[in-house]
């Protein structure tokens, strides 16, 4: 495996971190991965090793707000204004420079919880120009949390601003999500069953900080119309997605959120729609004890539809 870092050109914001990986020979394809709140690019390179020795290419751009593309003090921050669209910029600034570098090679995505719903917006836009899509620990509906907390957010934003720091998110839903594997180990339990896994989260400088009020009403916002048909129906009907979650992932709602999201793609007409769930897994399945099993499934699905 070849590994190098990319510096890409972002429409808005700075320059974006992206990393690489590369096999030996000539790539038969093309994997961009799409990180999740509060972690960053460079956590995928185990995954990345089991790709390029099935002859995939591998990038992962660090999002704004986050990773080396972030400066500290705006770590956890899309933007002050139009975060979500900023960010789906930069995807697409990573994703125009893949094809222009690499080609007609087929090209697929891979969004992990936040960057799942990011993606999730991509293919509405830009499904034609993708082989595949890969949704892990996704959701096609937030529930309640979601109206309830976007109103509360926006009236904590309006008090501190849009940069605060907001722990209100958090307790809403990292604290939350961990109160259901008590007695807890770490803040972060809910993650993966793997401690070994945590403790590196924990430990890296560039994982597990708090967003932002603005980066939270972006996320909110986004994911009021999910599974809006009318939307969805703009993706292409042929375009092969995988959906995958653990049973126990809070975030996912376990089974559920994936299987919402399936019967809306199903509707807006997609006939190439899987949901892959892994019994007793949490959030990060790639961080998993089972994620030998998993990385070998989503190698075995990407060459299934090349």
């Amino acid at each position: 495996m070849k590994t190098s870092t990319l510096k890409i050109a972002a429409p808005n914001g700075p320059a974006l971190h992206t990393h690489r990986w590369l096999p030996e020979g000539d790539p038969r394809a093309t994997l961009l991965i799409v990180h999740g709140m509060a972690e960053h690019g460079g956590r995928y390179a185990r995954f990345a090793k089991l790709l390029t020795d099935a002859g995939i290419a591998v990038y992962a751009l660090d999002l704004p707000g986050h990773g080396r593309t972030s400066s500290p003090t705006d770590l956890g921050h899309f933007a002050n204004r139009n975060g979500w669209s900023v960010a789906l910029g930069a995807i697409h600034a990573v994703h125009s420079s893949i094809a222009e570098r690499d080609g007609k090679r087929p090209l697929f995505i891979l969004g992990h919880s936040m960057g799942s719903f990011l993606v999730q917006h991509y293919l509405v836009e830009h499904g034609n120009k993708l082989d595949g899509a890969i949704l892990s620990a996704t959701n096609g509906d937030l529930g309640l949390l979601r109206a309830i907390g976007l109103a509360l957010i926006r009236a904590e934003a309006l008090i501190f601003g849009r940069r605060h720091r907001s722990a209100l998110a958090e307790a809403m839903t990292f604290k939350e999500f961990n109160k259901k594997f008590k007695p807890n180990r770490t803040e972060f339990d809910w993650l993966s069953r793997d401690d070994a896994e945590v403790d590196k989260y924990i430990a890296d400088p560039l994982c597990g900080f708090r967003c932002t009020t603005g980066l939270w009403i972006d996320l909110l916002k986004a994911s009021a119309r999910l599974t809006d048909i009318a939307r969805l129906s703009r993706i292409p009907k042929t375009l092969p997605v995988l959906l995958i979650a653990g049973s126990v992932d809070p975030a996912s709602n376990g089974a559920t959120g994936p299987k919402v999201l399936e019967q809306a793609y199903r509707a807006a007409g997609l006939k190439d729609v899987t949901v892959s769930i892994y019994d007793g897994a949490r959030h990060e399945l790639l961080n998993e004890t089972c994620r030998n099993a998993v990385m070998e499934e989503l190698s075995e699905w990407i060459g299934a539809h090349l």
